[in-house]
């Protein structure tokens, strides 16, 4: 499989050609994202509901961990568009069809660690915050509280995500064409990042910030979802060329 490297240049192209994809599937990119707006919506409401309203950042962030599999649903939409075929729901079904089985391991995995990041941050929630509600209206000026939860939720999630980050950034496109094994992806997915490690993890950084930012902001998310997975496709097919 040929290694191509990865630039900042690189970076600009895919971000320029993900923009152009998500406007040539916008009905039903948007479409497929608002799944994912509607169940933010269901969870922060939640969380306002029941005063813990500093908990919705770091619940922005654990997205993070299990965003990554809907790229499968994405991939299905642009091989349909590419091909010239009908897109529609049925492209989105498709693409979790012709994903290796093996692309639902990696997606426990991932349940695995937004379990295991959220339980950290549900106990430092509870040691920090404690049981006092924080409503929308009080969360400016944050007390010295909120802001100690911030920070240290903030530290957790960033060691986990740049774990699974080097795990599944090229691993799971792979799975998702089919062109390796798990093992084999995922050591490629390492090799990768860390070949790249510069421009990967800006990559990173840009990729999160962007989707963390527009789930606080959550009507941007249909916009900017389809957007940074199409990107992320483009990343890779820079990469991972297909011959």
């Amino acid at each position: 499989m040929t290694l191509s490297p990865l630039t900042v240049g690189g970076l600009q192209r895919a971000l320029a050609d993900g923009w152009r994809m998500a406007n040539a599937t916008r009905g039903i990119s948007i479409g497929y994202a608002l799944i994912f707006t509607l169940g933010g919506l269901a969870i922060m409401g939640g969380l306002l509901a029941q005063g813990w309203t500093p908990f919705i950042i770091a619940t922005a962030g654990a997205f993070m961990l299990i965003g990554p599999v809907s790229l499968a649903g994405f991939f299905g939409i642009a091989g349909a568009f590419e091909a010239g075929e009908p897109v529609g729901p049925a492209s989105i079904v498709s693409g979790f069809a012709r994903a290796s089985r093996a692309l639902w391991a990696l997606a426990l995995v991932c349940a695995l660690l937004f379990m295991i990041f959220v339980t950290d941050a549900a106990i430092l929630y509870a040691y920090m915050v404690g049981a006092t509600p924080v409503w929308l209206g009080n969360l400016l000026p944050a007390n010295a509280n909120v802001l100690s939860f911030v920070r240290w939720a903030g530290v957790s999630g960033l060691v986990v995500a740049l774990l699974l980050y080097c795990v599944a950034a090229f691993s799971i496109p792979l799975l998702c064409e089919r062109r390796a094994g798990l093992v084999e992806a995922v050591v490629l997915s390492v090799r990768i990042v860390f070949a790249n490690f510069i421009p990967s993890i800006f990559w990173a950084f840009f990729l999160s910030t962007v989707t963390i930012g527009s789930i606080l902001l959550l009507p941007l998310l249909p916009l900017t979802l389809p957007w940074m997975a199409y990107a992320s496709r483009a990343v890779y097919r820079q990469v991972l060329p297909v011959s």
